[in-house]
């Protein structure tokens, strides 16, 4: 969560998702997962509420068990889905009293949804959200309306697939202005499709699949380069937390001498060691929403493919991205006149929490991808395509996904954090 970084002032908000479920239930069937999301909305009535506020397209599969609610106003923003049709689980987080009030909120509009499209860098001299000569405080923090409060227009539309355009420009840290063009397409996904991208069939699993496919272009006279900043895509999911949720990134292995750390975990201060856990490839943090925590995995060690699964509810999410082989630029966004404004991370995933006035924003978890720096010529673009997918069922069937995408068991995500 990249805005929580001094976001002490937000005052907290009653939301869908801060109801825990039993911490008593089972996990072992679908009725007892069932059971323990029985005070939560489904999609039908996440989508009716969001409807009443903001217009929000549905987007189905062929066999219409699947569905994705997205958003224009929210720039194109996926803000809930479904696996199992509109009286199923909705995996979304949804901020209700914001979308509600219907108020342009200071700083920023924390609306929720599982992806949105957002660009970097947030912090250092080529930030977005500070002007210029402005101190790395919150009280100068701001998210820009292009990424916040500016709906995205609607260029097509079918049942499955629906394509956004938007045309801005926006200036960063250093007076330097970027014309550009955000083009934004969400599809559904088939089961095939899923098996083609990820190396492993859904089988009887109920699963819901998208791909968002985020381009910008560079439309302005000037090249976009190192020395006067660059920017990023910038995608964050949010969802519902548990206390048996536990979020899932695969690293590559071997000496911190040529890969540099395998988790930056100081974003917020140290986090505890009960609550993150680098073992064997694999990183695991604690998505309960009960500590506000951040990580960040640098282009070196992130692999393509993040993940969590939430042992109460029996679901389990998966998050693939286009990761380009031997780039290592990335924008930083500490907020701080930086040494290296291009040693940034590629994967990033955040735990909510209370924060030092004793407030949060949600509970929720998110799971954060970033493309390269985009250093692009008049006329050049750059595209950052994520895949999100959420699985259901038999819990044989989603350690079969598990250990064949995340490469670690069902067992091995439950137990990490014990």
């Amino acid at each position: 969560m990249a805005w929580l970084s001094c976001a002490a002032a937000i005052v907290c908000v009653t939301t869908l998702g801060c109801d825990k479920p039993d911490s008593t239930a089972g996990t072992d069937t679908d009725s007892e997962a069932k059971g323990a999301m029985s005070s939560e909305k489904t999609f039908g009535e996440d989508v009716e509420f969001l409807n009443e506020h903001a217009k929000t397209l549905v987007l189905r599969s062929k066999s219409g068990d699947a569905l994705v609610a997205v958003t224009p106003e929210y720039q194109g923003r996926v803000m809930t889905s479904s696996a199992t049709g509109e009286d199923g689980v909705s995996f979304g987080w949804i901020n209700y009293k914001q979308v509600a009030s219907g108020e342009i909120a200071e700083h920023i509009n924390v609306y929720g949804g599982e992806e949105r499209f957002w660009l970097g860098p947030e912090g250092g001299q080529f930030s977005i959200f500070f002007p210029p000569g402005a101190e790395f405080e919150f009280a100068d923090w701001q998210t820009p309306p292009l990424i916040d409060t500016e709906p995205f227009d609607v260029v097509d539309q079918s049942d499955s697939k629906v394509s956004f355009a938007k045309e801005a420009s926006i200036k960063n840290y250093s007076d330097n202005e970027f014309k550009l063009k955000i083009e934004r397409d969400v599809e559904m996904l088939d089961p095939s499709a899923a098996k083609d991208s990820l190396g492993v069939d859904p089988g009887e699993l109920k699963f819901v699949g998208y791909r968002t496919t985020n381009k910008v272009t560079n439309t302005g006279d000037d090249a976009w380069t190192k020395e006067t900043g660059l920017l990023s895509v910038w995608l964050l999911g949010m969802y519902k937390p548990g206390p048996k949720t536990t979020i899932v990134v695969p690293y590559e292995q071997g000496d911190e001498a040529e890969l540099g750390m395998i988790v930056n975990d100081t974003y917020f201060g140290k986090v505890p060691a009960e609550r993150l856990k680098a073992d064997d490839g694999v990183i695991y943090m604690s998505g309960d929403g009960e500590y506000r925590s951040k990580i960040g995995v640098s282009p070196k060690r992130a692999k393509d493919l993040a993940g969590s699964y939430d042992a109460e509810r029996g679901v389990l999410t998966l998050v693939k991205y286009n990761k380009p082989a031997g780039v290592t630029d990335y924008v930083n966004s500490m907020w701080e006149i930086q040494d290296e404004p291009f040693a940034g991370d590629t994967v990033n995933a955040y735990n909510d929490g209370l924060n030092d006035e004793g407030t949060m924003l949600g509970p929720f978890y998110e799971i954060e991808t970033s493309s390269p720096a985009l250093a692009l010529t008049p006329g050049e673009s750059g595209t950052h395509i994520s895949e999100t997918y959420h699985f259901e069922g038999d819990k044989a069937e989603l350690d079969r996904v598990a250990k064949e995408t995340l490469g670690v068991s069902l067992e091995q995500i439950r137990t990490a954090l014990d």
